[in-house]
């Protein structure tokens, strides 16, 4: 018995819901590296919009804070107050420098996809939240191993007092997994599983509202296209939210375990 499945293409002048077709990116120069695609741009142009920022926020700094200073202030204390020291304490000072980059790093390449013409942002596309996660996870062992040793490292993280031995046995494996493998995935998962959707679903409405209001444009087609205008920008507003949110978290969990590298504990 045979079975023929069918595959259809949409027809000329049928719309077609955007896919992963939007993180598919060929190189920008024809015939030049395949490596230099639009995120390695974006990526680029980020790192230049955050040291920018930095050096007009902190350059010539001045007793009383006006215009770039006074809102690089805000930021500062921002992460200072909300990420540094609730878990770093006394040590908050000495990773403000590392801290305040990966935050601002994070949020601008969220940004990047709320900006016209770009309009992808950066941290949906996995590769780039991973590196950023891994130099994390670097920092984080590394601090571990150094400041208490190999064995003294891995005697803190599951160090499990009052437990009889056969649970000791049960659950100093799934610690040393949770912190070790599964707090990897975790960082950079959440960041970008939220990018990755809510750029398909601006992608999504805006497409609707582009194709009724212009490529086929009936009286019903005419209501669909200003609700599709309408919620990309309801959307809009609410993937601002988020992508702050995200750019918060991930650097939260950075201080967390840079907290747990400094302090050889789980």
């Amino acid at each position: 018995m045979r079975t023929t499945i069918l595959i259809t293409s949409p027809s000329p002048g049928q719309w077609q819901a955007p896919g992963l077709d939007l993180f598919q990116f060929s190189p920008i120069i024809p015939g030049g590296p395949e490596w230099l695609t639009k995120p390695v741009l974006i990526a680029l142009l980020s790192a230049i919009v955050v040291m920018a920022l930095c050096w007009a926020w902190f350059a010539k700094p001045k007793l009383v804070p006006r215009g770039w200073q006074n809102l690089g202030e805000y930021v500062y204390v921002f992460v200072r107050e909300q990420i540094a020291k609730p878990n770093l304490g006394k040590d908050s000072d000495r990773w403000m420098g590392f801290l305040l980059t990966i935050f601002l790093t994070v949020l601008v390449w969220n940004l990047m996809g709320v900006i016209p013409l770009i309009q992808f942002p950066l941290a949906a596309h996995i590769a780039f939240p991973l590196v950023l996660a891994l130099t994390v996870y670097g920092v984080k062992v590394y601090l571990g191993v150094r400041h208490h040793g190999v064995r003294g490292y891995l005697r803190g993280i599951v160090h499990l007092e009052g437990l009889p031995g056969w649970a000791y046995g049960l659950y100093a494996p799934m610690i040393l997994a949770e912190v070790f493998i599964t707090s990897l995935f975790t960082h950079f998962i959440r960041l970008f599983a939220n990018m990755f959707a809510g750029h398909i679903i601006l992608a999504f409405f805006s497409s609707v509202g582009f194709w009724f209001l212009f490529e086929r444009l009936t009286p019903l087609g005419v209501g669909l296209g200003v609700l599709g205008v309408l919620m990309t920008v309801v959307m809009t507003a609410f993937e601002l939210l988020i992508q702050f949110l995200q750019a918060y978290l991930f650097a939260m969990l950075a201080g967390m375990f840079v907290a747990s590298g400094l302090r050889g504990a789980h």
